[in-house]
């Protein structure tokens, strides 16, 4: 296990558990106690935990990981998830994408589909995503100003809303923390959920790209009811009961 698999691991358990000794992480991880305390006081010094006495507590409630953290978790599932989801967009779209793993790993996607190599257009608010498709010569890249949020390499603020409010996109994908068919989409952030509600409301199409972990759930900040959803791409773990109380709602529920 890596270093980042490790640390990722140990964030994981953080979250459900709340609190945790040097102990209990190195028997789950099947490493040594020494090896724990440095990844401990490690996380500590970036604000990733808090240390105590003998372990560690977890930093915040909501806990919105950062990227670099999330990347290894349902990964066979979001790249089928990317794939599903690819297929959906004509060549010479415009398309919306926040940021998140599931639509960084959709980007990844569409730059590489055979589909559409005669070229398309992406709006984000998304660094990371930006980066990685700038080097695409048949990708034009529109992107957001704002704030850089380091959790998820979003832009955020009024500044990405002014660019948002003068495009008008095809489909927007939409990444999100949770999926409720109660509660809508929502986000761990109040401002990222703010830029992507604005994002999905300038497109004619909107798909929400989710593993199934995340459907049922509930984050802080809703992004938008489920009414404002059109299509929702999700893996082939999602139970027939969420598929039906989903598509029940007017969403139209793609398994991968």
């Amino acid at each position: 296990m890596s270093r980042y698999d490790r640390w990722n691991a140990i964030l994981e358990l953080l979250a459900q558990e709340g609190r945790l000794s040097v102990e209990e992480a190195a028997q789950a991880l099947d490493v040594s106690a020494a090896t724990i305390r440095r990844d401990f006081d490690q996380l500590a010094q970036q604000q990733m935990l808090m240390r105590t006495r003998g372990g560690a507590v977890a930093q915040s409630v909501s806990y919105d990981l950062p990227l670099r953290y999330k990347t290894a978790r349902h990964a066979d599932e979001k790249h089928r998830i990317a794939a599903a989801a690819a297929g959906l967009v004509s060549p010479g779209a415009v398309v919306g994408m926040n940021g998140g793993t599931t639509t960084s790993e959709l980007a990844r996607a569409l730059a590489t589909s055979p589909a559409l190599e005669s070229g398309f257009t992406v709006v984000t608010n998304a660094l990371n995503i930006a980066s990685e498709l700038t080097v695409r010569r048949h990708v034009k890249i529109v992107v957001t100003g704002g704030v850089a949020r380091q959790q998820s390499y979003e832009l955020i603020g009024p500044l990405a809303s002014g660019v948002l409010e003068q495009v008008t996109l095809d489909v927007a994908f939409l990444g999100v923390d949770a999926i409720d068919v109660d509660l809508g989409a929502s986000a761990h952030h109040e401002g990222e959920a703010s830029v992507n509600h604005l994002l999905i409301s300038r497109a004619q199409h909107v798909v929400a790209v989710a593993d199934s972990s995340k459907v049922g759930g509930r984050a802080f900040s809703r992004i938008c009811p489920i009414g404002e959803i059109d299509t929702l791409v999700t893996d082939d773990r999602l139970s027939d009961d969420e598929a039906a109380r989903l598509t029940e709602a007017g969403v139209k529920v793609v398994r991968a």
